[in-house]
């Protein structure tokens, strides 16, 4: 872990300085010098002191770099296409185990030629137009403002029934690593 690179770029981003941290924790200059090296690694509760006195949740000092947020710029989203309608998909956000991604579904597209299942969970919300959703039995119809869930593992499809492209946010959310074709 690098939690003390963590600890100086908070300090300075706040405009703290080593000997306030240490006058508010009463750890030494060297102490805090080598835990900022990541020479040697603080108890819990003397990084709960250190925690305080940069104001930040101990919780925060604690998460590796990959859990912290993620930015994705509207101009930096990754755009590919999928199915065999080759609809666009942006990619919102990606994390080992769940993705968010704006779909946009032509007139009479739909997500496949069949139903067809994955592992995970899906949320999707009508964004923009008129689909219908089916899964296993089930079936409806959805307007802009609409939501949905299922389990993906059931055979599913969504297809656009408007007058116009529809738009559908959907995150998915998986127990494993997920994969890349997914919708």
């Amino acid at each position: 872990m690098d939690i003390g690179s963590t600890i100086r770029a908070i300090r300075k981003r706040k405009n703290i300085t080593i000997a306030q941290i240490c006058e508010t924790t009463g750890l030494s200059q060297g102490f805090m010098s080598q835990v900022e090296t990541n020479k040697t690694s603080p108890s819990i509760s003397t990084l709960e002191s250190i925690a305080q006195a940069l104001k930040v949740p101990l919780a925060y000092l604690l998460l590796k770099k990959e859990e912290r947020m993620r930015i994705v710029r509207k101009n930096e989203r990754t755009i590919t296409t999928s199915g065999p309608e080759n609809l666009k998909v942006e990619h919102l956000s990606s994390t080992k185990n769940g993705r968010m991604m704006l779909v946009e579904i032509p007139i009479g597209a739909s997500t496949g030629v069949a139903p067809h299942a994955h592992e995970g969970e899906e949320i999707h919300v009508v964004i923009k137009g008129r689909i219908y959703a089916e899964q296993g039995e089930d079936g409806a119809e959805f307007e802009e403002g609409d939501s949905f869930s299922w389990n993906a593992c059931t055979p599913h499809l969504v297809r656009n029934i408007g007058e116009d492209t529809a738009i559908v946010l959907i995150s998915i959310y998986t127990e494993h690593e997920i994969g890349q074709d997914l919708i």
